[in-house]
């Protein structure tokens, strides 16, 4: 095989191994998925690959006083990646989505520089060792995730104190925060914004016989986990 078909299954093999990852994050439906991961191990292996032969098709004559720093253009892809990363992750209200994504992204970065190095086997475990390490605690978070939900409940002026209320979502572990009220100018309705913290395996189901057991509550609303 010559350089150049040598350079480009490089690329390829480098662009695959991020589809894996990115077809990882798209079956659990993550905002950045198989195209974002794809395109970008398939960038930072063309940046690599760039960086390990820009001399050679320069066609520098011998005798040319030439100084290359064949880590730069590499190590820019460490950094850059910053970027991109961070585009993913995002805070909605009092909690943070988009971590394990940003890293995600990050280690295709990571695995693209290796294919683009010629470092296949290594490039091809590193994707291995992704893709088994985000299944295996996949399944261990999800028995002990608790995530973190707002509800949104408007009582009537038959219904307990709110400090009360309170106190009950606590003896259901729901861990509640009280965020916002609003009492409207008769002082029979009040409106209550709660963080609470709802673990997996019906525990919407536990809270609304909870709530529907309640008297005087006139409507309640739980916000989509995120």
């Amino acid at each position: 095989m010559n350089l150049d078909g040598e350079l480009v299954l490089r690329i390829l093999i480098g662009a695959a191994l991020g589809a894996v990852i990115g077809y990882e994050r798209d079956l659990h439906g993550r905002r950045a998925g198989l195209r974002t991961h794809t395109l970008v191990a398939l960038a930072s292996t063309t940046f690599m690959v760039v960086s390990t032969h820009l001399s050679y098709y320069q066609h520098y004559r011998p005798g040319d006083l030439v100084e290359i720093d064949a880590s730069r253009i590499a190590s820019s892809v460490v950094s850059g990646i910053g970027f991109i990363a961070g585009g993913a992750i995002l805070r909605n209200g009092f909690s943070i989505q988009g971590l394990t994504t940003a890293a995600g992204l990050w280690l295709v970065a990571a695995i693209g520089l290796c294919a683009g190095a010629g470092m296949y086997v290594e490039s091809v475990a590193a994707t291995g060792i992704g893709v088994a390490g985000m299944a295996a605690f996949r399944r261990i978070e999800d028995k002990h995730d608790r995530r973190a939900r707002r509800l949104l409940l408007t009582l009537s002026e038959t219904a307990i104190a709110s400090d009360q209320l309170l106190a009950k979502l606590a003896e259901l572990d729901l861990r509640p925060t009280l965020e916002a009220w609003n009492t409207q100018a008769a002082g029979t309705v009040r409106h209550l914004t709660i963080a609470i913290r709802l673990s997996g395996g019906g525990g919407e189901a536990q809270l609304m016989a909870a709530l529907e057991a309640e008297p005087g509550i006139a409507e309640m609303q739980l916000d989509p986990p995120p």
